[in-house]
């Protein structure tokens, strides 16, 4: 599950995460005063939390990176637009799925000392 905090609609973000095996998330606009001071268990479980930094004031932004951080879970914060989420989801290693792994270009070599930079 991914804990998706701020911005009203998701939009494309959707079938981006969809495409990278993040069907199941959570959507927390951050307007409402309640929903900004998140329970942690609704957090718990969660294997990543993305925080939209132009929808969201510091206080917001900086309760939910706590929980994160207390839950171990990893956080991703960038701006909402689907290329600035696909670029950090690139970096935290959800890449997207296109079914041929075998022979991707992209893949790391087995040794990992010296890795293929990922680029579109």
């Amino acid at each position: 599950m991914v804990i998706i905090v701020g911005a009203d609609r998701l939009g494309n973000i959707e079938n981006l995460l969809r495409t990278r095996g993040l069907s199941e998330y959570r959507h927390i606009s951050g307007r409402n005063p309640k929903s900004q001071k998140c329970i942690p268990t609704k957090t718990s479980g969660a294997e990543l939390m993305i925080l939209f930094t132009d929808f969201v004031g510091h206080n917001v932004m900086r309760n939910f990176r706590k929980q994160a951080r207390e839950h171990n879970i990893p956080f991703i914060a960038c701006k909402r637009s689907v290329c600035a989420l696909s670029t950090n989801l690139d970096k935290c290693g959800f890449m997207a799925t296109c079914g041929n792994c075998q022979n991707c270009p992209n893949k790391k070599p087995d040794n990992n000392k010296f890795p293929i930079p990922y680029r579109h």
